[in-house]
């Protein structure tokens, strides 16, 4: 597209994308100078220009060699350029946000399942994704310059439909400003964020803002057995609000589950009827991301008939992943909590199982909460029967004190010892488990990668653990 077709001027020049990071510009570009938190982009012009930018969209007056389009905001302006230069595409996709403080990338995963991925595109932590691909994403919930161009990816690969991951921090930030959604579904709220909100009754708004931006016509799902359903409830602009909840006057009932080893048994009433599922995923808190999902599902317009045979396909990727047997007789487990409520679900979990001990592996990110860092290694040691704290993410934080941090409250010096490089603590758990315990990494799932003070490495827990299991035991798998 020509710049003169995206804004009302004389510049016949040919536009490639739209880029608002200077280091991801390439040749054909334009750049416009959002400001973010701590960066203001009208100060990388040249950097932009440099590295082949061919105009520019500014807010205030620059000098550079390459035409300028003037506008008053440039973030507000953003989403609107983006939306015209991939030719509008989320007119042209039904689209489901799903917030909450945990649960999000697994309710969203369950929804492409349960939908098809012929039909429904997903985006969140686990990347883009639909029948056609399997792609990364840089965050959660991007921004409009490439949540645009996923849109239209989705479009072009004949979905109709896309679930996404809508976080607090997106909403904050006004990534989804101009989003209208069809469905938007809550999993729960508890304390997180707070560094980036500022205050706990800040971080509820943001998570309320997706319920402000649903069609008249879509459908609000929220789960009726969060303290904070009412607070959720009251900012909902759409007529169309469906529970689900364990009671009965819920849209979708939660009547009973029996959690077994590999499967859930569970009775949901919807419209009267009860239905019995056998789903494959664990843990209390997947009977509610499941009839969540399932609401979502029924919102779109499918029947309840339709969906429960997908419900045997279920899997998401970094959650309760369960490690291959290389001769051990104790089971190692992978799975992407890490906020002190996700942590206590996932032990209270492994807790219903018959196992000997739970030994937990787990860090804490650094440039994010450091609120909750003394309540999440509180609440592994009290949930657990031995930790090993090591670094997730450190950034350009110490990782020592951010672990000095995580323990700083434990009164119990036993119960935990700390091994900063995360793969020797990975190695360390696995060596040190005996008959029936049950280790658990936790924190990054499957993520690849590992942020460090200057650069990124390649870092996975599940090769890390599978790495250890073969240096313990021998390389042959037992099936």
């Amino acid at each position: 597209m020509k710049l003169n077709e995206l804004y009302d001027c004389e510049y016949d020049v040919e536009i490639k994308s739209i880029k608002m990071n200077s280091k991801e510009v390439e040749k054909g570009d334009l750049f416009i100078c959002t400001k973010g938190v701590t960066a203001d982009r009208h100060d990388f012009v040249d950097d932009a220009v440099k590295n082949g930018a061919v105009a520019i969209v500014a807010s205030k007056k620059i000098d550079v060699s390459v035409p300028i389009i003037y506008v008053k905001d440039t973030n507000k302006e953003l989403p609107l350029l983006c939306a015209r230069f991939f030719g509008n595409p989320d007119k042209k996709l039904k689209i489901y946000g799903i917030t909450g403080t945990d649960g999000k990338t697994s309710t969203a995963t369950i929804v492409q399942t349960l939908l098809g991925k012929k039909t429904c595109g997903y985006i969140g932590t686990n990347g883009r994704s639909c029948a056609l691909f399997d792609r990364d994403t840089n965050n959660t919930t991007p921004d409009s310059d490439k949540l645009y161009e996923y849109f239209k990816e989705f479009v072009d690969a004949g979905c109709n439909e896309v679930v996404m991951e809508s976080s607090s921090e997106a909403f904050f930030r006004n990534r989804l400003e101009n989003i209208n959604f069809d469905i938007g579904a809550i999993t729960n709220i508890t304390k997180e964020h707070l560094n980036i909100h500022g205050s706990f009754e800040n971080y509820i708004e943001c998570k309320s803002q997706l319920f402000k931006q649903i069609n008249k016509n879509g459908y609000s799902i929220l789960n009726k057995d969060d303290e904070f359903f009412e607070k959720i409830k009251s900012a909902c602009v759409t007529k169309n609000i469906w529970t689900y909840g364990k009671d009965l006057d819920n849209t979708l009932a939660i009547i009973d589950y029996k959690i077994y080893p590999n499967k859930t048994f569970i009775t949901y009433r919807y419209d009267n009827k009860d239905y019995e599922i056998e789903s494959p995923l664990l843990g209390d808190f997947n009977v509610y991301n499941l009839a969540c999902a399932i609401l979502v599902s029924l919102a779109s317009g499918r029947k309840m008939e339709d969906i429960i045979p997908n419900i045997k396909q279920l899997s998401v990727k970094g959650r309760i992943d369960i490690m291959p047997n290389y001769g051990q007789n104790f089971t190692v487990m992978v799975d992407y909590a890490h906020t002190p409520n996700g942590i206590e679900h996932i032990l209270n979990f492994v807790h219903t199982l018959d196992i000997n001990r739970s030994i937990v592996v787990i860090g804490s990110a650094g440039e994010r909460d450091f609120l909750k860092r003394p309540i999440m290694g509180k609440t592994v040691v009290n949930n657990s029967s031995y930790a090993i704290f090591t670094y997730e993410d450190p950034r350009s934080e110490d990782p020592e004190n951010i672990i000095k941090m995580m323990v700083s409250e434990i009164e119990d010096k036993s119960k935990y010892e700390i091994v900063v490089d995360r793969r020797k603590a990975i190695q360390r758990a696995i060596n040190i488990a005996s008959e029936n315990d049950i280790v658990l990494i936790l924190g990054k799932g499957n993520e690849t990668y590992e942020k460090l003070k200057d650069k990124t490495i390649y870092f996975n827990d599940e090769e890390e653990a599978i790495n250890a299991l073969k240096s313990r035991f021998s390389n042959k798998i037992v099936e």
